[in-house]
């Protein structure tokens, strides 16, 4: 019996393989001018053994073996990876509808609400009528300024905690800084979302704000995109990789239960409490617009605002810390500007963001060399259309290097040096299709004008309070992590002493 067992699985296996490669292989034949690609694709794998994290680097350098544009099969689906920054402006102006979609996922099935929320919905109405809501109803100029007190006061708990670990001394002091940065981005949006802090100090429920950290770190493990549990279905059959579907199943019940607790809790509440929170609006447009404004589009809303606005903000900050502490002469710049605009009177405020032009400068640098998301999100192809040239056929997974745009030395002049003053005068260094880190068209970043509100006035205020120097004469080591948002490998640590003025103007 086991050996009929064995002999049976093994001709399944054989003719699943047989007709994988027909199929992968009819696919190929059918359009001429594809882009180039590495000629040893395996059976059922494709090109998946080639990837290496992290990702944007093994990407980089097949680009430049096959040219900035090339494809790759991952099982049987095929992807282009543009590393082109003129033919990632004929993406998203002469073919942006064409690559408007996003392709379907294991990932945003369980986690994306079916392929309902924002980031993961096909082009077509739900998705402008979801948009709508998100640039109108929770990312609006008028709602972010209404939670411009919340932004304050978390980048103040902030100033305060470092100003404790230096215990009040004027001398510099160790700290370390992305706990800090992770703890200030995650309870400003939840205190937008849901009207409490989650970690850290004052929480009123430390299991829940622990639990709540461990579905977003879960899933941010899984969001790398390239997991062979998305690309080859009978992985998953046989359990491969670990049960990959069945875990992104238990994590999208965990997050629902989290989420809907949390429509609950608002929705029970006394007219006394207040609503004045993203929840609180979200169910007030409910009671009037109840076929728009269902509950799970509200909490597929709130979950692409978490995942979205925490770990960037927290890892951008981290970036443009650790540059500043490598270029002293760029943070004294800096400070003088601050100095000379804001003075020692106050801390600078959101306000105060427009006319702090060398600031500015120094987040398009991070951003540049730092983009929070390497890759952005993917895109997916409706029809036939042609990128470069080449003929990308329908229903393939498109993919932008931004990273390798942003370092491309027929574009910037000296592209691995931190060099804020490149972005003087808004000149042609500002250019969309040359620095993309919220991404380009109409599947572009809604949230790009809270990041840069939460970004600019957390590294503006740390620069204006305190000294900085490294720990020791050593740079700070900037090797890239892993992960969907491009981490530090290894977090920051830094010298800091509190400005002689803070103690007067933080209280």
């Amino acid at each position: 019996m086991e050996g009929i067992f064995f002999y049976t699985s093994l001709s399944i296996f054989v003719c699943l393989l047989v007709t994988f490669e027909l199929f992968r292989q009819s696919k190929r034949r059918r359009y001429p001018n594809l882009p180039p690609s590495p000629s040893l694709s395996l059976p059922i794998l494709g090109h998946l053994y080639l990837l290496n994290t992290p990702i944007h680097r093994t990407f980089h350098r097949l680009s430049q073996k096959h040219g900035p544009v090339f494809s790759l099969w991952f099982g049987s689906r095929r992807v282009v990876i543009v590393a082109s920054s003129s033919a990632v402006q004929e993406c998203f102006t002469k073919n942006d509808i064409t690559l408007a979609n996003r392709p379907p996922s294991l990932l945003n099935k369980y986690l994306g609400y079916n392929h309902t929320s924002i980031g993961a919905s096909p082009y077509g109405d739900h998705w402008r009528n979801i948009r709508r809501i998100s640039t109108v109803e929770v990312l609006s100029t008028g709602r972010l300024n209404s939670f411009s007190e919340v932004r304050k006061n978390e980048v103040k708990h902030l100033l305060h905690k470092l100003s404790q670990s230096t215990r009040g001394e004027n001398r510099f002091t160790k700290v370390e800084l992305k706990s800090l940065f992770n703890e200030m981005t995650f309870n400003n949006i939840m205190r937008m979302v849901a009207g409490k802090r989650y970690v850290g100090d004052h929480v009123s429920d430390k299991e829940e704000g622990k639990e709540f950290i461990e579905i977003m770190d879960e899933t941010f493990s899984y969001s790398g995109g390239t997991n062979p549990g998305e690309f080859i279905p009978f992985f998953n059959w046989f359990g491969g990789g670990g049960g990959y579907e069945r875990k992104l199943k238990k994590l999208g019940k965990r997050a629902d239960v989290f989420l809907q607790g949390l429509i609950d809790e608002h929705r029970n509440k006394s007219p006394s409490e207040g609503r004045t929170t993203m929840i609180d609006h979200l169910l007030s447009q409910q009671e009037s617009q109840p076929e728009y404004y269902t509950d799970e589009i509200i909490k597929a809303l709130i979950l692409s605002l978490l995942l979205a606005g925490t770990d960037t903000s927290a890892v951008t900050v981290e970036w443009a810390m650790s540059n500043l502490v490598n270029h002293p002469h760029a943070l004294k710049k800096a400070r003088a500007e601050l100095d000379a605009q804001i003075g020692e009177e106050r801390l600078v405020e959101e306000a105060d963001l427009p006319k702090l032009t060398y600031l500015q400068n120094i987040i398009s640098e991070t951003l540049r060399l730092y983009p929070a998301a390497p890759m952005l999100l993917p895109h997916f192809s409706s029809n036939d259309c042609v990128v470069s040239g080449f003929n990308i056929p329908q229903d393939t997974l498109l993919l932008v290097n931004a990273w390798a745009i942003h370092r491309d030395p027929k574009l910037w002049d000296e592209p691995e040096s931190f060099k804020p003053e490149r972005f003087e005068g808004g000149g042609k260094d500002s250019a969309a299709h040359k620095l993309m880190p919220f991404g380009l068209g109409r599947r572009s970043c809604p949230g790009a004008s809270l990041a840069q509100r939460e970004v600019g006035l957390a590294l503006a205020s740390l620069i204006q309070s305190f000294e900085w120097e490294r720990v020791n004469e050593k740079v700070v080591d900037m090797t890239e992590g892993t992960g969907l948002t491009m981490p530090k490998l290894v977090p920051l640590e830094a010298m800091c002493k509190p400005r002689s003025f803070l103690n007067k103007i933080l209280h």
